[in-house]
């Protein structure tokens, strides 16, 4: 089996930390051409800066990162220090990164690698606002159709919303942008709150993280015993849901998870419903499914995989 190609398009974030990690520690099954940044749960700055913190964490520093796309399409920026920290990855005390950006900008870098690589050979991974891709889709039309598919975390429809009461924080963000990737045409596999909901970190799973005795087993507890105390007390659930690293596990053992193809719309002119996915479940619309809408995971199996996959960085 070849390593499936990939783009990182993230905003960390202690959960997206977590994925690009998992990825990292996954070379047969997933090969990191890149990772672009975009602002999110913190701002740009910080987001380029921590991505390159996770790469030198994992002893990764060939991945390039690039800066990508500092404010959505058409709104003002919202972030998410309430949840993250200050920096994004409040809780261990990580080094300042030694490797620099990479040179250009982060939507260049979707847009060429997409053209240089094999049509239908590289699969995009978002675990933000959707902003740098739908912005490459904008820019270079002709690479919308060489994409792979596009595996995203973001959404939710039966968990409704985490940052109004109808949407999820990465959609809200940036709406118009998750409007045109979802009318691309893309295969799209989404993973929304319905499901990372189920992915909890509760303390024997954090305690296994811990008990790996390495930096990156001891980074990734206090990642989590920082980040779960919101979502503790947000939901009284018995530990916070790890969000991202849904994505980089379902390249790797998709049969961890299960929903079904569906008919997904972004709500992008109601001031009550912004940036809500409206996931047609039930098929009661003649919309076309556009979606792989996930809904359940053996999170048993997805926290083994995680453990197991972390012990070798």
């Amino acid at each position: 089996m070849t390593a499936r190609k990939i783009i990182i398009d993230t905003d960390p974030g202690q959960d997206d930390a977590v994925a690009i990690l998992l990825a990292l520690a996954s070379p047969d099954e997933i090969e990191v051409l890149g990772i672009t940044a975009v602002a999110g749960n913190v701002p740009l700055e910080l987001t380029a800066k921590n991505a390159r913190i996770v790469c030198e964490l994992a002893g990764r520093t060939d991945i390039p990162v690039f800066a990508g796309c500092d404010r959505p399409l058409k709104r003002p920026l919202i972030t998410a220090e309430h949840v993250h920290g200050k920096t994004g990855l409040d809780g261990p005390v990580l080094p300042d990164p030694q490797i620099p950006l990479a040179e250009g900008h982060g939507v260049d870098f979707i847009i060429d690698t997409l053209r240089a690589q094999d049509s239908g050979t590289v699969t995009l991974c978002p675990l933000g606002p959707l902003t740098n891709i739908a912005t490459a889709f904008q820019k270079a039309p002709d690479i919308v159709e060489r994409v792979q598919e596009i595996v995203l975390m973001g959404g939710a429809y039966f968990e409704v919303g985490n940052i109004t009461p109808t949407a999820e924080f990465n959609i809200h963000v940036d709406p118009e942008a998750a409007d045109i990737v979802f009318k691309s045409g893309v295969p799209i596999v989404v993973m929304p709150l319905d499901v990372t909901h189920k992915a909890l970190v509760t303390k024997p799973r954090n305690d296994a993280f811990r008990a790996l005795g390495t930096k990156v087993g001891i980074a990734v507890a206090e990642m989590t015993d920082f980040f779960e105390r919101f979502d503790k007390e947000k939901y009284g659930s018995e530990g916070a849901p790890l969000h991202d690293p849904c994505v980089t596990a379902y390249l790797i053992r998709p049969e961890l998870f299960s929903g079904r193809h569906v008919n997904v719309e972004i709500e992008t002119q109601s001031d009550l419903t912004l940036g809500m996915t409206v996931a047609d479940w039930w098929g009661v619309t003649d919309r076309k499914p556009n979606a792989l809408f996930i809904g359940d995971v053996d999170a048993d199996g997805f926290f083994a995989l995680l453990t197991e996959r972390l012990a070798r960085l």
